[in-house]
């Protein structure tokens, strides 16, 4: 190993490349997915927002609103103010992508409902997370301008692990939400069968993006740890 350090080669700047290389062909996929599926029209012509009505009335929730929001797939559900927000793409879209999209959101919305344990545990420490990922770089470059000093970048790490922590919680909370608007979708007789496996498509390539962020987070923490250890044993 000495060998490829001695010529400037660190084999842990692959953890960086593979991290990138996952990202871009994962937001790659998505936004072709989803440009296919935007184009295809359901047969029953629901808009995003109507369906998104549909599936909160069938479900029982009648306290949360549905706004319009700027942007290209900014589409989100916010617990705090039970506002359900869906993008340009979506909001009037007729197509199974706008309808699939819509779909998750109202996931969320539902999981919030019946107190999904994940979702109710990522938004607790969100407020924390985002702190501290903030300020982990600050301690580890810290830890680095005094000398290399262990307790700054150990905080720096454990703060950074709290990212990781998040990412790797969002997972099953937007699994699950994919799963639930699948079942609602099919079983509503919202879509048909074949415009279901599309809309499978689109939140499966979106889904993919989030397991990309998460492996980055998780390579991102394996490269620090194996470098500030690394340079521990050299002192």
């Amino acid at each position: 190993m000495g060998y490829y350090y001695y010529y400037g080669f660190d084999p842990l700047y692959f953890l960086i490349l593979i991290s990138v290389v996952i990202a871009m062909v994962a937001q790659y996929k998505v936004k072709s997915t989803y440009s296919k599926y935007s184009r295809v029209r359901s047969d029953l012509g629901l808009t995003g927002a109507q369906a998104a009505q549909k599936i909160l009335n069938m479900n029982g929730i009648y306290d949360v609103s549905i706004q319009h929001i700027a942007g290209d797939l900014t589409d989100n559900y916010n617990p705090r103010n039970k506002v359900l927000s869906l993008s340009d793409a979506v909001y009037n879209s007729t197509s199974i992508a706008a309808i699939g999209v819509a779909a998750h959101e109202c996931g969320h919305a539902i999981q919030h409902d019946v107190g999904y344990a994940p979702l109710l545990i990522r938004n607790t420490i969100a407020p924390v997370v985002n702190i501290a990922s903030s300020l982990s770089w600050i301690f580890i470059a810290a830890g680095l301008f005094f000398g290399m000093s262990p307790t700054l970048i150990d905080v720096g790490i454990i703060m950074f692990s709290l990212a990781v922590l998040f990412e790797l919680i969002t997972l099953p909370v937007e699994f699950n939400a994919s799963g639930r608007a699948l079942t609602i979708l099919s079983d509503s007789g919202m879509l048909y069968p074949d415009e279901t496996a599309g809309a499978k498509k689109v939140l499966s390539a979106a889904a993919m993006t989030y397991v990309a962020s998460a492996l980055t987070a998780v390579l991102q923490l394996l490269r620090l740890i194996m470098l500030f250890g690394r340079r521990s044993d050299d002192r």
